[in-house]
């Protein structure tokens, strides 16, 4: 029970800095992970993770252990609002660093650099949906989260859920055939589809 997240917040409940390190150390990358989706920048997901874990320490009541809950399910409530309450601070959305990555010295710099710029789309097209749809999406297929797990997270029915990675699914393919990336007629006939 001790080694469990539940159990290591009861600690750290008690002001147990070792529990609280470990689970640092068991979620940050995961946590980051979620951040960066959300994002888009290294420097300000690693702020938001940390913020977290910060207010994590200083309020540990803020978790009720008695709930229920599991730990992940309300970190990433947690870390989810904080990236969503930084999204909304900024003027206007800066370009991902999926655009700085290394090309893989083993392709050709032609295949390296098209599939840098194919990625570089696929970020920008999911930076460009709206919030919730973005968190749905993050969540489930970057995340591996079920949809009712992710429901918990966002506080919504497993129906919006999948409402709403259905938007984002069409949204991303308007925006993929807008680059070339998804041939239009696909994105006609999601559309006609979708109202049928």
């Amino acid at each position: 029970m001790e080694d469990t997240d539940e159990g290591l917040m009861k600690r750290v409940q008690k002001g147990d800095h070792q529990a609280f390190s470990l689970l640092v150390r068991r979620h940050s990358e995961r946590f980051y992970a979620l951040s960066w989706r959300l994002l888009g920048n290294e420097a300000e997901a690693e702020d938001v993770v940390q913020d977290a874990f910060i207010k994590l320490w200083a309020q540990p009541a803020l978790f009720r252990v008695d709930a229920g809950v599991r730990f992940t399910t309300w970190f990433y409530r947690v870390v989810s609002n904080m990236a969503t309450d930084r999204l909304r601070g900024r003027k206007r959305w800066a370009s991902p660093e999926a655009m700085d990555i290394l090309p893989d010295p083993g392709k050709g710099a032609d295949q390296a650099l098209a599939e840098r710029q194919t990625q570089a789309l696929i970020e920008k097209a999911i930076h460009a949906l709206p919030e919730r749809q973005k968190l749905a999406l993050t969540l489930c297929f970057y995340e591996g989260l079920s949809v009712r797990e992710a429901g918990a997270v966002m506080e919504a029915g497993e129906k919006a859920v999948e409402s709403l990675l259905m938007r984002a699914k069409a949204g991303l393919r308007e925006e993929l055939a807008k680059s070339g990336l998804v041939a239009p007629q696909e994105v006609r006939h999601e559309r006609t589809a979708r109202y049928r």
